[in-house]
């Protein structure tokens, strides 16, 4: 099933749509799920199960499930619900190896500290080979401006991820992909995607960007990497 799915956005429960890819069937997985927080932007924004953790944690079992052996997973979260989510991915066989801090020049929260970096825990079944060319564990920002989702991250932060820790014609997937910044930032290096997204709208936005991403390395093939998309 993993095969009909590819290069495709599916909209649906990331929990229930995972159990249809096939096991060990996925090469690298980059997502960014809902922080159980809450959270609600200056517009008035929130994310779906947000404040859910049943609808959010079970998928990372099966996304440990879908995962080549020797294989990575990058996985952002927040602090307030670390110790739910390292649990749930202990538990499913996945051991953390790194985290990558980005950096920010601005404050996105202030309360018992200025809130000055995102992070993305880097995740291992098995052994994987030592990258190549491994990335800094500290590197700066790149904000997305939120245009398109109220938590939307930049291309540009998920490329060199994308480079670092898969192949050409590998298969990145994102389980909550949100308006598909992941699947763009895939297209973009020569890698092969799924996406899987709960609210229509990101879906249909996320499909929008792809095609406009495939679009532009048709026309630039040796220039493949754009500011934006």
């Amino acid at each position: 099933m993993t095969a009909i799915y590819t290069n495709q956005i599916i909209h649906g429960d990331a929990c229930a749509e995972l159990k249809q890819l096939d096991t060990g069937s996925v090469d690298l997985i980059i997502t960014d799920p809902p922080y159980l927080v809450n959270y609600r932007d200056r517009a008035g924004r929130t994310i779906a199960n947000d404040d859910n953790g049943d609808a959010v944690l079970p998928a990372i079992a099966e996304m440990a499930r879908v995962l080549k052996d020797g294989r990575y997973m990058l996985l952002f979260c927040g602090w307030v619900a670390l110790d739910k989510f390292a649990s749930a991915w202990t538990d499913a066989g996945l051991r953390t190896v790194g985290q990558i801090i980005w950096t920010k020049n601005y404050a996105s929260r202030s309360y018992h500290t200025e809130c000055r970096h995102e992070s993305a825990w880097l995740l291992a079944k098995g052994k994987p080979a030592k990258p190549q060319a491994p990335i800094a564990d500290v590197r700066p920002w790149v904000y997305s401006g939120n245009r398109s989702h109220p938590t939307e991250k930049a291309v540009d932060i998920l490329t060199p991820l994308i480079r670092a820790y898969s192949r050409p014609h590998d298969l990145v997937l994102d389980p909550f992909s949100g308006s598909g910044s992941t699947s763009v930032a895939a297209a973009l290096e020569g890698r092969n995607s799924i996406g899987i997204e709960l609210e229509e709208r990101y879906c249909t936005l996320a499909r929008t960007r792809i095609a406009g991403a495939a679009r532009y390395c048709q026309r630039n093939p040796h220039n493949p990497h754009p500011k934006a998309a």
